[in-house]
């Protein structure tokens, strides 16, 4: 079997709850994702998706997944997408970096090697572990009181897990987190989810004002050595998200003590493949995850759900649906939530169909 065609199709996505605003006063309204189709000489096209969260959130933006395609695909065309460890020492060779341009690539490839097979990813992964994955629901950043009463609506949506958008003002987080914890009921957890945004100093006042609830602390400040400092003032359960974007950073944190969790995304990291090493290695070494991506909507949500699927339950902490978010689908039989829960399809590959009437025609053909 051999790549014939690579294409990539702009999709946007607008939210449901129209804005999402993160730490340093990022928001965004319409997300942009590109979804990639990799089709074969046999007949078999699988497709991947890859939504930066804007290009001020990790090093990485919509328009340069394609320009990245434009540049990459050239050198797949002709390989065998069912190889995928030799595909990907085959992109790193051809592209240095930019793993979020490799992602979207990675999962096609892994859909057509799961329809090749006849069997759902999540299998291919290393097997499909519970009947569902659980869900948090991310709580933009609003006023205390407004975050606050989110908390019953996406509970009574089946939701057990809140990540809270922090990072700003550390007075103004401190209530925030105050107020959105004397909503949290037993057998839920709290996240409070600086995504970068505190200096070193705002971040310690921070978890010294909430020494007494049950929170954790999610990426407080940009590098990790503030991270690590934070981390050794506090007892609160610390996770790590954007500093860790390979291996090396992933044990660097594990033999410095520096987190509880981390959270994997799939375009930070390069897609499946790469995503499942971490994985497996955070599996060997006794570290929870949450394993997710940057954005999305159908597409990513079904590699989110495989993975998420085929990882043991008791270093699974959580999971997202993004396509619960956004008011467009773009595939059909994606995952859905039921009751804060999410499962992976039992169809080969992804288990999704696209929807090409909202796909449109592509804006980038390499053959």
């Amino acid at each position: 079997m051999k790549i014939t065609k690579i294409l990539a199709y702009r999709v946007d996505l607008p939210l449901h709850e129209t804005t999402y605003k993160w730490s340093g006063g990022k928001s965004v309204t319409v997300f942009d994702s590109t979804i990639i189709a990799v089709e074969t000489d046999d007949g078999l096209t699988g497709y991947g998706e890859v939504c930066p969260l804007g290009p001020f959130y990790l090093p990485a933006y919509a328009e340069g997944v394609r320009a990245g395609i434009k540049e990459l695909g050239p050198h797949l065309i002709g390989s065998d997408p069912r190889e995928l460890g030799k595909l990907n020492h085959l992109m790193d060779a051809a592209l240095k970096g930019h793993p979020y341009v490799k992602s979207g690539i990675d999962i096609a490839c892994w859909d057509i090697l799961g329809k090749s097979t006849g069997l759902p990813i999540c299998i291919l992964m290393g097997g499909r572990y519970g009947e569902s994955v659980r869900l948090y629901r991310a709580i933009s950043q609003e006023s205390p009181v407004e975050m606050a009463n989110k908390v019953a609506g996406y509970r009574a949506e089946g939701y057990s897990r809140f990540q809270l958008k922090v990072g700003g003002d550390p007075d103004v987080d401190i209530a925030r987190i105050h107020a959105v914890a004397a909503e949290i009921q037993p057998g839920e957890r709290l996240v409070a989810d600086a995504n970068t945004g505190w200096t070193q100093h705002e971040a310690i006042r921070v978890v010294r004002a909430v020494r007494d609830l049950d929170v954790y602390i999610e990426q407080p400040c940009l590098t990790y050595e503030e991270c690590l400092a934070v981390r050794r003032h506090t007892d609160h359960p610390f996770v790590l998200d954007e500093n860790i974007d390979n291996l090396d950073m992933l044990l660097r944190a594990k033999s410095d003590l520096a987190m509880d969790l981390v959270n994997l995304k799939i375009s930070k990291l390069g897609g499946l493949t790469k995503i499942k090493q971490a994985r497996d290695l955070c599996v060997s070494m006794g570290i929870a995850m949450t394993l997710e991506d940057s954005w999305g909507g159908d597409i990513t949500t079904a590699a989110i759900a495989h993975l998420a699927h085929s990882t043991p339950e008791e270093y699974r902490f959580t999971s997202t649906d993004f396509n619960s978010y956004v008011t467009v689908s773009t595939a059909e039989d994606a995952p859905q939530r039921v009751n804060g829960f999410m499962a992976a399809g039992t169809a080969p590959g992804l288990g999704i169909r696209p929807r090409m009437e909202v796909l449109g025609k592509p804006l980038v053909t390499v053959e």
